[in-house]
């Protein structure tokens, strides 16, 4: 198989365990409102999907105008403790410094919004290192539409088709192949009960990190 030329990486659920600070937010919101806490397993398959899920996960039946009062003072929440216990999954920082070794670039295309996603990556030291960052709010659509994708090839100066795209949601394989991209299932992330990772037909699916450089070494096992 072609080299890998690039690598690119959704955030939540693929790059860094958020779910700590994201369900804690959930639970400090749950807690303002009179509610019990959630448990951390049921949370936490809900994280990739971004804040209004997990409102809607604590928040069952609430919409219209309290459902997005709960939804910004939930952001606010989270806003205030985006690094406390996130960090990199295991095995995903030797990836990058291997990434740079060899000099593949790698960035990240995530659906989280820029006011959150620049002060975490700075909190994690990872805003320096990235080749690109695209957030769900710098070009005019979100994942599953492909234009973060190409946005971000473009940023780094890599033909899509040379890219692989890793990701722990189906809208990120969707994405990916709509972009021209190859796709991983990163399937140590955020995966619930009702996903189906094998059908949503990408190129491979990995358990760790470094298995990623199988594909920069043109090794990739398809699955």
């Amino acid at each position: 198989m072609t080299a890998a030329a690039a690598m690119l990486f959704d955030l939540d659920g693929t790059m860094l365990d958020t779910a700590p600070d994201m369900g804690g937010a959930l639970n400090r919101l749950l807690e303002e409102q009179g509610h019990a806490p959630l448990s951390a397993a049921v949370i936490r398959p809900v994280v990739s999907h971004g804040a209004a899920r997990l409102v809607k996960l604590g928040f069952p039946g609430t919409d219209g105008d309290e459902f997005e009062r709960l939804r910004l003072r939930f952001l606010d929440l989270y806003s205030r403790h985006l690094a406390v216990e996130t960090l990199p999954f295991p095995g995903l920082l030797e990836l990058l410094d291997e990434l740079e070794r060899r000099s593949v670039p790698w960035g990240i295309v995530t659906n989280k919004p820029g006011w959150l996603t620049d002060p975490l990556l700075d909190q994690l030291g990872l805003s320096a290192r990235a080749g690109c960052v695209v957030s769900g709010d710098t070009v005019a659509e979100r994942k599953p539409h492909p234009l973060p994708l190409l946005h971000a090839a473009g940023l780094i100066r890599v033909a899509p088709e040379a890219c692989v795209y890793v990701g722990d949601a189906e809208r990120d394989i969707q994405a990916g192949r709509a972009a021209g991209m190859r796709t991983v299932v990163a399937a140590y992330g955020y995966l619930g009960d009702g996903d189906s990772p094998a059908s949503w037909n990408a190129t491979g699916i990995i358990d760790h990190p470094q298995q990623l450089l199988s594909w920069v070494d043109g090794a990739e096992t398809r699955q």
